[in-house]
């Protein structure tokens, strides 16, 4: 806990429980009151992070913004609703929510299942059904039961070539031993693919293959790409380009 002169101990005492009354008023979950008081004030400068800004501000980016303080310090809690909405009413879009957030939670026998069961009846062949389960088979492992959901997406070119089919589809074939079609699917991918997720894993594909010096080259680019990511994202770009790296070696 940070030792403050008195003068600014008051004033943060003031803050926190104003803070601890807006708790209070609003019906907002009670482990706040113990995040406000005992880490003082820093517990207070996150609830009003996480709660108030976002309310006060509106918009996508400051709801952004108090959904990253809220996941961090409770990331189970979305995983919590999601269930309680399934038990309340399991419709499909309920179960796709949870199975969204077991997959963050790398719950991903629980993801497949879950998609499995709701492709059926209208959504039998709903692109986002079919692509999150094949995903999910692909964590678990089981790339050629994923392999006919991705064929069945490519049946439809809207759905089928999207960056996240293909790169799913360079997955199963690289993990099948498919090289040649792998790289394709992949190259495309890093070509198309939002974020780092897509170069990362051609260049690991492509050291792989013993392809070194075009490994390194990617690696290269995937740097120069990370000098000019916003803040905001450099953590989770970071993550990908020390994939990518370690494959290189």
């Amino acid at each position: 806990m940070f030792s403050l002169p008195l003068p600014l101990l008051g004033l943060s005492l003031l803050f926190s429980i104003a803070l601890c009354v807006h708790v209070v008023r609003t019906h907002r979950e009670m482990y706040w009151l113990w995040i406000i008081l005992l880490f003082q004030p820093v517990g207070g400068v996150v609830y009003l992070a996480a709660v108030i800004l976002p309310e006060l501000l509106g918009g996508r980016a400051a709801q952004k913004v108090g959904a990253a303080a809220r996941q961090a310090l409770d990331p189970q809690r979305e995983y919590r609703e999601a269930a309680k909405a399934v038990d309340d009413a399991p419709t499909v879009a309920n179960r796709v929510r949870l199975a969204l957030a077991a997959t963050e939670l790398g719950k991903h026998a629980e993801a497949e299942r879950l998609y499995a069961d709701s492709l059926t009846g209208l959504y039998a062949d709903d692109p986002q059904l079919l692509l999150g389960r094949a995903n999910a088979l692909i964590e678990l492992d089981r790339p050629a039961e994923a392999l006919p959901l991705l064929e069945k997406l490519g049946e439809t070119p809207t759905a089928g070539r999207t960056p996240h089919t293909m790169l799913a589809l360079g997955r199963v074939y690289q993990a099948l031993g498919r090289d040649e079609q792998a790289e394709t699917a992949l190259r495309w991918a890093a070509d198309h693919y939002p974020g780092f997720e897509g170069v990362a894993r051609y260049t690991a594909f492509l050291a792989r293959q013993g392809r070194q010096d075009e490994a390194r080259a990617q690696l290269a680019e995937i740097d120069k790409r990370l000098t000019k990511t916003h803040a905001h994202f450099r953590k989770e770009a970071k993550t990908w380009r020390d994939f990518a790296a370690q494959a290189v070696g």
